[in-house]
């Protein structure tokens, strides 16, 4: 491996997202990451759509390719007592061990954190949970729903006289995801410095209350609940979705200075010179923006394609078309920044996904490949990493342990 975590051995027993995902992160960076699945019950986003390849006997989760790409295949049992010893000889090895059951499921299994520590004190556990390792709600299950209701996102999101939105993407288990990421990394690096290993605690739920922005502290300082504001900002204005000729787009030029440009863009010497206009506070009165500013923005951009305003403003103020994910993926801006990454899968196709958004100029990430197939590399882990001889190998196989 090579990148700026190559050395770095990582085991992953997650599903899903949030976990699979964290993993990847690493794997992207250079990690050697062992995806370990169950034989009997591997990670069940295999059956995720979309498929590359059309017949039912030979296709492959796009949805896993995704979140699991560069990783190594193992399986191993954990309801058997060779299949944990397996395990075990596998953190001896391992740098970083990452799992997302519900906190509980390793312990029962004989195989959690107060285990595992003694089989290696360098070890980094990082657990991703819906609730956390602590709490009262602790052992209960969840999803990424579960996050953004617990969290307080739920609440915040969509329009004052609807129901309250989710977020349109599984945010509860993206944020997860960053702050296991992040948390890894810290442990990892106290790790190599002092010879100690950690527990890092990830719940989606703190995730997504930390990604409220300013609503904790307007309800600790001043008792206000957060509403929802569809898609306006609590006080910054103009900062809202606006139309526009074939489309919406985006605009945030609330400062002196961007509203000075923009009112000389669109050739407006009215508003440019109102003395009621004329600061930045001023705007930010509801008032004074819904009867002399909105009015001014709808009228600007009705007669403008999206394209149109990008190329007339979008260089000068903030002001960015709202574009569907077919437009972001054929952007030029995508290409230029390898945002979309080809996979090869031989007769079942190629994969284009998402690429890695860490940009090391040293040491670049290595996102453009395949995700493994189950227990895949099983025989070439045993053999190279850990030692085990063929026979070894096909006793643990006649045994199910892997």
């Amino acid at each position: 491996m090579v990148g700026a975590l190559a050395g770095v051995v990582v085991i992953d027993l997650t599903r899903v997202v949030a976990g699979p995902y964290c993993s990847q992160i690493l794997a992207d960076l250079g990690a050697t990451v062992i995806k370990v699945e169950s034989p009997h019950d591997p990670d069940y986003t295999r059956g995720f759509p979309p498929f590359l390849g059309q017949d039912d006997g030979d296709k492959f989760s796009a949805f896993y390719g995704q979140f699991n790409r560069g990783k190594l295949g193992f399986t191993i049992d954990l309801s058997k007592e060779d299949g944990k010893r397996v395990l075990s000889d596998l953190v001896k090895k391992a740098d970083v061990l990452v799992e997302n059951f519900r906190p509980g499921t390793m312990d029962k299994l004989g195989v959690g954190w107060e285990v595992l520590r003694k089989v290696n004190p360098r070890l980094v556990y990082t657990a991703i949970s819906g609730y956390g390792q602590t709490g009262p709600l602790s052992r209960r299950p969840a999803y990424d729903n579960t996050a953004q209701a617990s969290g307080g996102l739920w609440s915040m999101n969509g329009f004052p006289d609807r129901p309250a939105v989710r977020v349109g993407t599984i945010i509860g288990d993206l944020s997860a995801t960053l702050f296991a990421s992040a948390g890894t990394l810290a442990a990892l690096r106290h790790a190599e410095r002092t010879g100690q290993g950690q527990l890092v605690d990830v719940a989606q739920t703190d995730s997504v209350m930390a990604l409220t922005e300013a609503a904790v502290i307007n309800y600790t300082v001043d008792g206000q609940i957060a509403e929802r504001l569809g898609n306006e900002h609590s006080f910054v204005k103009p900062y809202d979705l606006y139309p526009c000729k074939d489309g919406y787009v985006f605009f945030g030029g609330y400062t002196d200075k961007f509203w000075r440009i923009t009112c000389e863009l669109f050739n407006d010497a009215e508003a440019a010179n109102d003395p009621s206009i004329a600061t930045m506070n001023q705007r930010f009165e509801r008032e004074t923006y819904e009867t002399k500013v909105r009015p001014r923005l709808l009228k600007w951009f009705a007669d403008y394609t999206k394209a149109e305003l990008d190329d007339l403003a979008g260089e000068h103020v903030p002001l960015t078309p709202v574009k569907n994910i077919a437009e972001v993926v054929e952007a030029e801006q995508t290409k230029a920044r390898e945002m979309v990454v080809s996979a090869d899968y031989g007769d079942l196709g190629t994969l284009e996904m998402f690429g890695q958004p860490i940009k090391l100029s040293e040491t670049p990430a290595n996102p453009g490949r395949r995700a493994n197939l189950v227990g895949e590399h099983t025989d070439a882990v045993l053999q190279r990493l850990l030692g085990y001889s063929e026979e070894e190998i096909t006793e643990l196989r006649r045994s199910g342990a892997i």
